[in-house]
């Protein structure tokens, strides 16, 4: 099949020949005319060379690839695309797990789908589009998720109204599109949750956190614990299956209390070891005079763009210092950045300075990341987005 032909300016085509996935606007040289957001195109070198596939779009990165060979871009294509994610799943233990049926089934450009999520709660899929060309295939998508897993997963909804970028010809909006409704409470590592995909951030839970939160719990026997930015308890749920004495959770968001509160009935009945608090995380440390062995800091991405970065640092700072004045000697601190555009470099840098605002002695005992199920094209740096540590303080 004949797709538009994009062509690059002399010498931009090096990043492609590196499998970097992006091309930017201005690396090229001259477009089709009446190309529309989301079509298939062709990108070639200045010479006519094909280089690379891919989806267009206006905007600063013009195209986003999804493959280096020629081919043509069929259902089957997405189909084998779908099953390289699944196999690699497979491969990591979370198909068919009875423990955990929360997992990410694809992982944008680490999976060499680019502007495409697919997040797996138990017989349903979330999928949210960033990109015209994810979107104006989601369906097809949706499809061909539920005859891979077969028997698995029964619902597909998508949820790209507030993510998917370029201009869309047709009205953007959450919904079913393969199968019913299903509400069911999903596991993760033997934990029970109740998950609003439709309602909640992201795809409804923050599936990234899945290995640290069951690292958590080896910190929290006997321990006096504060979550904040608890969003829907998953991290308290762990920290009172680990033995913690006391959970408090923090949150802005009245809904995101309630579900806290109904995840940690839901595992452990009616408990006096968790207290929930609707209240700015700031605010709270702020004013808070009570001491904790454990806390975790998983706040939102305070830098969406370059941009924001210098303020983003700032607040870090700020986080983690207010954060060590309430850390008891020996207290453990968890503390995290999803900001893409936040080095670990620079987060460590910033979690530095609030140690010293702070004047406490601090170790580092685990540097992490997010899990397999969100894997790093290691020709796209860019992916690895989420940055964790876990420090002692004395």
């Amino acid at each position: 099949m004949q797709y538009p032909q994009i062509n690059l300016k002399p010498g931009k085509e090096q990043s492609l020949q590196r499998f970097h996935p992006w091309i930017f606007s201005g690396a090229i040289k001259r477009l089709p005319e009446n190309l529309n957001d989301g079509d298939i195109v062709e990108v070639n070198d200045s010479f006519g060379n094909y280089i690379a596939t891919g989806h267009y779009q206006t905007g600063s990165i013009a195209v986003r690839i999804f493959s280096f060979e020629k081919a043509d871009i069929d259902e089957n294509f997405w189909l084998n695309k779908l099953a390289m994610a699944l196999e690699v799943r497979k491969k990591l233990g979370l198909y068919q797990n009875q423990e955990t049926n929360i997992f990410r089934l694809v992982h944008g450009e680490g999976d060499s789908l680019p502007g495409l999520i697919v997040d797996i709660y138990g017989s349903t899929a979330v999928i949210q589009a960033h990109s015209a060309g994810m979107f104006r295939i989601r369906k097809t998508v949706a499809q061909q998720i539920i005859k891979l897993l077969n028997g698995t997963v029964l619902s597909v909804y998508d949820k790209s109204s507030g993510t998917v970028s370029g201009k869309i010809n047709e009205e953007i909006k959450d919904e079913y599109i393969a199968g019913p409704p299903i509400n069911e409470v999903v596991v993760e590592h033997g934990n029970k949750f109740t998950v609003s995909w439709e309602e909640g951030q992201k795809t409804g839970f923050f599936v990234d956190q899945r290995e640290n939160r069951l690292l958590l719990e080896k910190f929290s026997k006997g321990a006096s614990v504060l979550n904040t930015f608890g969003y829907t308890g998953g991290f308290s749920v762990y920290a009172l299956r680990g033995g913690a004495a006391k959970v408090v959770t923090v949150d802005s968001s009245q809904k995101a209390i309630d579900l806290t509160n109904r995840n940690v009935e839901l595992n452990f009945g009616k408990t006096d070891k968790h207290e929930s608090v609707c209240t700015d995380v700031f605010t709270f440390l702020k004013v808070n005079q009570e001491k904790f062995d454990v806390i975790i800091l998983d706040p939102p991405a305070f830098a969406k763009n370059t941009h924001a970065l210098r303020n983003a640092l700032q607040a870090y700072k700020r986080l983690n210092a207010a954060a060590f004045r309430l850390l008891n000697p020996g207290g453990i601190l968890f503390t995290f950045s999803c900001s893409q555009v936040v080095s670990r470099e620079n987060f460590r840098n910033a979690v530095f300075s609030g140690s010293i605002i702070a004047n406490r002695q601090v170790r580092i005992l685990h540097q992490l990341t997010q899990p397999a199920d969100h894997p790093i094209n290691i020709y796209h740096p860019e992916g690895e987005y989420l940055k964790g540590l876990v420090l002692e303080i004395n």
